[in-house]
């Protein structure tokens, strides 16, 4: 993980040749919570941040799993601030790659809500305050090379640059 305007450094083309990236809103959970109603979800949230989701996509489609395709080091830039008090629900994000817009959506319009997603990931673990949730994205994903710039910014929040090297 990265913070704003660190470098997300590509890996050599022998291990993938296909980096997208997708702009998120990030969850920092505040309170230990198991088996949350989808009701209380947002109770459990303590504030928001900005995520942007490198992914090998090449990588994740081949692979068993994604570990690989998301592990790399400098992948899951967040920040650069942390925003308490506002309903994650309805954020509007906007991801541009070299100035240009290649992504304008809302959190509303995600296929699941974000009650839903931290609800079904406490049937399955325990959420500890600190633990970040990445909630996925309203839009699609967007290829990068070296040289671009990509910013992510969600209303309320702010905005995430990082450079690709």
């Amino acid at each position: 993980m990265i913070p704003d305007r660190g470098e997300i450094i590509l890996p050599s083309n022998n291990l993938t040749q296909q980096v997208e990236m997708e702009g998120e809103v990030a969850l920092v959970i505040g309170k230990r919570g198991k088996n949350i109603k989808e009701e209380d979800a947002l109770d459990y949230v303590f504030g928001c941040t900005i995520f942007n989701d490198v992914t090998a996509r090449d990588l994740t489609k081949k692979d068993p799993q994604f570990t690989r395709g998301k592990g790399f080091d400098t992948f899951g830039p967040l920040g650069p601030c942390l925003v308490t008090g506002i309903d994650p629900t309805n954020l509007r994000i906007v991801t541009t790659l070299n100035g240009k817009v290649v992504q304008d959506g809302n959190t509303n319009q995600m296929s699941l809500s974000i009650p839903f997603l931290i609800s079904w990931v406490s049937q399955i673990m325990t959420l500890e305050p600190g633990d970040v949730l990445a909630t996925g994205s309203p839009a699609g994903s967007c290829p990068m090379k070296s040289g671009d710039i990509v910013s992510v910014e969600v209303e309320k929040i702010g905005k995430l640059c990082n450079y690709v090297f």
